[in-house]
């Protein structure tokens, strides 16, 4: 399972940001061309993981958005982004994050207490992005139903636990040594 998935990241480039390993994928950075079979593939293993009895899926932007959009086609789900951008909307909630690699503000829209959601992202490396939505929509009421990320890499999926108390399912736990990515575990 998860053939291409696999594939696609033990050739998937590094580049350093500071002290940080990151690695440039189709799934984490859109380049270098994002495969409708790679999508299919991934949310096909996303279903069969996740509790899918959810209002809405919540995405991250940016590269929370394609795997938002397969699932919603595949299960018939809307789907709202967390963006990067102020709108002002009525009911707009203001994130602070911090990553391994970056800080920012992100904005939530489209999510109202009592909904039942699951949230889905591209990667929990750091942890930083996702801790801060999570615990954002657990002070909103939000019912976070499930978590997922199609790549699980370092301690992030720890530290957001840790710091949530949600559980956050993953489909591959990668690393990198000596310039490579590396599949562990799972």
């Amino acid at each position: 399972m998860l053939e291409k998935l696999k594939k696609s990241l033990l050739g998937a480039p590094i580049i350093k940001k500071g002290e940080y390993n990151y690695f440039v994928h189709p799934i984490t950075d859109g380049i270098p061309l994002v495969e409708a079979e790679l999508m299919e593939e991934v949310a096909e293993a996303i279903s069969k993981i996740a509790d899918l009895d959810v209002d809405k899926i919540v995405c991250i932007e940016a590269m929370g958005i394609h795997i938002a959009t397969a699932l919603s086609l595949k299960m018939d789900i809307p789907f709202v982004v967390v963006r990067k951008r102020f709108y002002g909307l009525e009911g707009e909630v203001d994130v602070h994050q911090v990553t391994g690699y970056s800080t920012g503000e992100l904005y939530i829209n489209g999510v109202r207490e009592g909904e039942r959601v699951m949230v889905v992202d591209d990667v929990v490396s750091t942890g930083g992005t996702m801790a801060a939505v999570l615990n954002a929509l657990k002070s909103m009421g939000v019912k976070v139903v499930d978590v997922v990320a199609v790549i699980e890499k370092g301690e992030g999926r720890e530290i957001v636990e840790r710091e949530t108390g949600f559980e956050v399912k993953t489909l591959l736990k990668v690393n990198v040594k000596n310039g490579k990515v590396i599949i562990e575990g799972k």
